[in-house]
């Protein structure tokens, strides 16, 4: 995707080969940084304070942070101190623990001198294969698109999402915003809802950042705006990403996922969520009683961040001084509440068939 006209993916390797380079969320959308990962050390702080964020750019940063370990010390006791440094900075997202499998299967039996070079081929295919799924996303959700655009007659399409599951998500095009994307540029005319989401508002701070630099017509509401929106008839469908999907097709997504697919199912509103495969989980079965849910630190809610009116950007605190304050940072939607799982090889059913038949070389492997 495009910033200012230059193409920018989220994650790349510096041109002296020497040490990753990302683009620092935590700064967006007031100002845009980059930052260079020279470390394992550098590659979990990224994880952990979300400097990258998004399952699939998680896992990319993962396998990077290995390659960045194998460089110091590429011996086996380093390979597996990485692994569980880096699989421990954020434990909701599935990717992450693929991305680091996948590396620990490229490099584990290969000799010495022979790993620096493997983890960082294998890294570079995982960021690539991250781009060449989200843009089959893209092109079997457009589909959707296009069917409600052809039954309104050309009348805007309305789309709600939540969180952020566009290109800064991802290693370039994103999930949910993929086939979002794709109708803009085809010249459908595609309008965004934009949930804030609370707390640390990355559906105000980078969807509608990146939407806004893409040209892409866009409307930022509070989070509890959303059923209204469609109890008036203002929503077409919702288009969501997701961190896990279990092998029945519960969804673990941002807090706040599963109040939208109950207002969109008490208003028959399509509610989609797209994925890529390595998001999904086959080990898991129910989500509510087997995914741990991951709690953030207290300061995420207590707090905001902002740009004042003289240019400054301040932290200011929102909750008085002495109240609890939880965090639960995302929640499952059941599989019954989704209309469909757009993923790389189609629109699926959110049952555990429809994931096996789509995906049966990843579910042979579960236990």
């Amino acid at each position: 995707m495009k910033i200012d006209g230059k193409a920018w993916r989220t994650i790349w390797l510096e041109s002296d080969g020497a040490a990753i380079g990302i683009i620092d969320q935590t700064m967006l959308p007031h100002r845009f940084a980059t930052v260079r990962l020279a470390s394992l050390d550098d590659a979990v702080r990224a994880i952990k304070t979300m400097q990258v964020r998004g399952a699939p750019l998680i896992g990319a940063a993962a396998a990077y942070g290995v390659w960045l370990a194998l460089r110091v010390d590429a011996s086996d006791e380093n390979l597996e101190r990485s692994y569980g440094a880096l699989l421990a900075a954020r434990p909701t997202a599935i990717n992450l623990k693929w991305a680091l499998d996948q590396m620990l299967a490229a490099v584990r039996n290969r000799p010495r001198p022979e790993r620096v070079a493997a983890a960082l081929r294998r890294a570079e295919e995982i960021a690539d294969e991250d781009v060449a799924i989200n843009q089959a996303i893209g092109r079997h959700g457009l589909k959707l698109i296009e069917e409600i655009a052809a039954r309104k007659n050309g009348a805007r399409v309305n789309v709600l999402t939540h969180c952020n599951a566009g290109w800064l998500a991802t290693v370039d095009f994103g999930t949910a915003t993929a086939p979002i994307y794709l109708a803009h540029d085809q010249g459908l005319p595609v309008h965004v809802f934009a949930d804030e989401t609370r707390p640390r508002n990355q559906g105000a701070s980078l969807t509608a950042w990146e939407l806004g630099h893409h040209g892409v017509p866009h409307t930022v509401i509070p989070d509890n705006t959303g059923g209204h929106l469609m109890q008036h008839g203002m929503v077409d469908l919702v288009i969501v990403g997701t961190d896990r999907v279990t092998a029945q097709g519960d969804v673990c997504n941002k807090i706040g996922t599963y109040l939208k697919a109950l207002a969109a199912a008490d208003n028959k509103v399509p509610f989609y969520v797209a994925l890529p495969s390595p998001t999904i989980d086959f080990t898991v079965s129910d989500g509510l009683s087997e995914i741990q849910i991951e709690q953030r630190g207290a300061e995420e809610v207590a707090h905001m961040t902002g740009k004042t009116s003289d240019g400054r950007i301040e932290t200011v605190q929102v909750v008085p001084d002495g109240s609890a304050v939880a965090n639960y940072a995302f929640d499952v939607t059941p599989a019954r509440l989704i209309t469909g799982l757009i993923t790389e090889r189609g629109v699926l059913q959110a049952n555990r068939e429809a994931l096996a038949a789509a995906f049966p070389e990843r579910a042979k492997l579960a236990p």
